[in-house]
């Protein structure tokens, strides 16, 4: 459902579903009783200043019926953010895509405390492009290749892609070594995630999510900022994408990703040290470009350690 407000400062307005009945007479009760302990003042001030919008584009008063309108849009007060001291970079551009190169700690997309220290909200400010749009995503604390689409009228070519499986992705990591382990090795497992649970966790049932784990290199004596040697640089592809699935295979191998505070043991709380990064990086995405038709292969110009 397309905003009747414009993306502000690259971000887009937040949509609210109005309830079809209730003891409010107005949105604006409703607002009030539902987000009123966070910022009353506001809320009716954007209904003062003409700032609430319903799908149609017609201006939302403080008088504005419940029932008027099935959906509101408005703007959002930002968080106050500290920034997050790496550049996002561009490393491909054409009239449909962007092929963003995302650094560690910086989020995909707005959520939680990071709204404008997201990649999608600098890069729409940097490049004007208000209709900039992941077609996948990357945990927050994994760096690397971001595919963003362009143009609406030919986002969905790119995001069937994913859900066809007909992206190769190959990631590499930092973990320990385990010379007991035959590699390479294809894990396979039942992943779920809750939105109530913080970790995805591995739970009995069919398969669905696959990866090959393979080891490029043992480092023995070099000096990593992740971690202490001897650990190896391993190459991992993923055959789903289900949330927090190398991190989830690799600690079910005994291979815990250097900078994990997650898995295999959840650590507690703590700020982010930009010094110790989790050690996972989307390497290169190669596919069939569904506008040209020519394979192309996109790769990071980052590294993890030497």
């Amino acid at each position: 459902m397309p905003s009747p407000l414009p993306v502000r400062n690259g971000v887009n307005a937040t949509r609210v579903r109005l309830p079809d009945d209730g003891p409010w007479a107005t949105a604006l009760d409703y607002l009030l009783d539902r987000w009123g302990h966070v910022d009353p003042d506001g809320i009716r001030a954007r209904f003062d200043a003409g700032e609430v919008s319903a799908a149609d584009g017609t201006r939302l008063t403080a008088a504005t019926p419940l029932t008027a309108h099935t959906f509101l849009w408005y703007y959002r007060d930002l968080p106050t953010e500290t920034p997050i001291p790496f550049d996002v970079d561009v490393l491909h551009e054409d009239d449909h895509l962007l092929v963003a190169d995302k650094p560690h700690f910086l989020p995909t997309t707005p959520g939680g405390g990071f709204v404008s220290e997201s990649a999608l909200v600098r890069l729409r400010v940097r490049t004007g492009i208000d209709d900039l749009t992941p077609v996948h995503r990357l945990d927050r604390m994994t760096a690397g290749v971001v595919l963003f689409a362009k143009d609406p009228a030919t986002r969905g070519r790119y995001q069937v892609m994913f859900e066809r499986r007909q992206v190769h992705k190959e990631y590499e990591a930092l973990a320990g070594v385990r010379p007991d382990l035959a590699l390479p090795v294809t894990v396979r497992s039942r992943i779920e995630k809750s939105r109530s649970y913080l970790l995805a966790r591995e739970v009995p049932g069919p398969p669905n999510a696959e990866t090959v784990v393979e080891l490029d290199r043992v480092l023995e004596g070099e000096v990593l900022e992740c971690s202490d040697p001897p650990i190896g640089r391993y190459r991992l592809y993923p055959h789903t994408g289900k949330t927090h699935q190398l991190r989830v295979h690799m600690a079910s191998l005994g291979l815990g990703i250097r900078g994990d505070r997650y898995y295999p043991v959840l650590q507690d709380e703590a700020p982010d040290d930009h010094g110790r990064p989790l050690c996972l990086l989307a390497r290169s995405i190669g596919f069939t470009d569904p506008i040209t038709g020519r394979d192309v292969t996109y790769t990071s110009r980052r590294t993890l350690g030497p």
